[in-house]
């Protein structure tokens, strides 16, 4: 006669079965989803990013979301993918004749070493006499000289931002998810705070908002800052005629990105159109490379608001973290990854602890 097994038996093979098929749905959806996980990610930054905006717009084209969807999508497209892509397009084809762009700038002539720079402790004398045997090598010398470290950095970006072609694949791809996303734009937004209040209660709940407001202040304060500066300055070198102007411009979009500044790239423009003898186009430049600099701390803190407290060495390894991780895309991702991390980390942090009650 035979018996049934233990209910507790059954339990547990009924839990383990059904642990190993969620386990194995999951790695196949994420191995289905795999190739458009950046495209993903960065559709639900644009979308949440441009979610207010698309609502202003809906309702100044008479409420036709469709219209306004289409002129959303146009307007990403023309204000940030079609310059990033120019942009990298501009590094990449730069990188293997960097020396032709180099030699461009052979008219400059260097000066000697200041004299306070020998009386820098340690290291003062031999900076002085490396530069001193720099300025003395011919405008080709230096050239050759200079060329191998700027290709050799052009290389490695190149190589972390991945092809053009496969950019723009990507940017297309987010493009259309964006399209949908904003289209269906309130079922979306309900379903993830559902799933956020159905995953931890109130708490998921608020957090979920909570990542929202910090991923509009990344993108508006951090993107949208760096997109004016580099149009202030890149506008300032083809107005000087600054030699190489397009990949500085491009030089300058990353940097800016990386919180870095403009300053890094107009300065020395600056410098080389007084030495080389315009000074008057030197004269110029120098109210549009301060306008340049100074406008994030002015632009920044407009757009952010009061959305996100952004540490600015957090956004600086997001967006190295995130080009190598991710390739071009990773410069916006990445700041944005990190930062709602960090804003729910010290949230939860922040959160007290409720003490059990006293038991009588």
């Amino acid at each position: 006669m035979m018996t049934d097994p233990p209910r507790a038996a059954v339990d547990v093979t009924h839990t383990t079965l059904s642990v190993l098929f969620l386990a194995l749905l999951v790695v196949a959806t994420f191995w289905v989803l795999s190739p458009f996980l950046t495209a993903l990610l960065w559709a639900t930054i644009v979308s949440v990013t441009m979610w207010p905006l698309l609502l202003r717009l809906q309702a100044a084209v008479g409420g036709r979301r469709g219209l306004a969807v289409a002129i959303m999508i146009v307007a990403i497209l023309l204000i940030v993918f079609i310059p990033v892509t120019l942009a990298l397009g501009t590094i990449v084809g730069s990188a293997q004749n960097i020396t032709a762009e180099i030699r461009s700038l052979q008219s400059i002539a260097l000066p000697a070493a200041p004299a306070w720079i020998e009386r820098v402790p340690l290291a003062g004398r031999r900076i002085a006499d490396d530069w001193n045997g720099f300025a003395a090598l011919g405008a080709a010398e230096r050239a050759d000289k200079v060329a191998p470290y700027v290709q050799s950095a052009l290389l490695w970006f190149a190589s972390k931002a991945g092809s053009i072609g496969a950019t723009l694949l990507q940017f297309l791809l987010t493009a259309i998810i964006s399209a949908l996303v904003l289209a269906r734009g309130e079922v979306v937004r309900d379903g993830i705070l559902s799933f956020a209040r159905r995953l931890a209660g109130q708490q998921g709940y608020d957090a979920a908002v909570l990542a929202g407001r910090t991923i509009r202040a990344v993108v508006l304060g951090v993107v949208g800052t760096a997109l004016i500066q580099t149009a202030i300055g890149g506008a300032g070198l083809y107005i000087t005629g600054v030699p190489a102007a397009p990949l500085l411009t491009a030089v300058m979009l990353f940097l800016c990105l990386a919180q870095l500044g403009p300053l890094l790239v107009m300065v020395p423009a600056v410098i080389w159109l007084y030495w080389s003898g315009h000074s008057g186009l030197g004269t110029t430049l120098v109210p549009i490379a301060l306008a340049a600099g100074t406008l994030d701390n002015v632009i920044r803190p407009l757009l952010i608001k009061r959305g996100a407290d952004i540490p600015l060495v957090l956004i600086f390894a997001g967006v190295i973290g995130g080009l190598i991780a991710f390739g071009i895309i990773g410069l916006f991702t990445g700041p944005v990854v990190l930062t709602v991390a960090y804003t729910l980390l010290a949230r939860w942090i922040a959160t007290p602890t409720p003490t059990p009650a006293a038991s009588g």
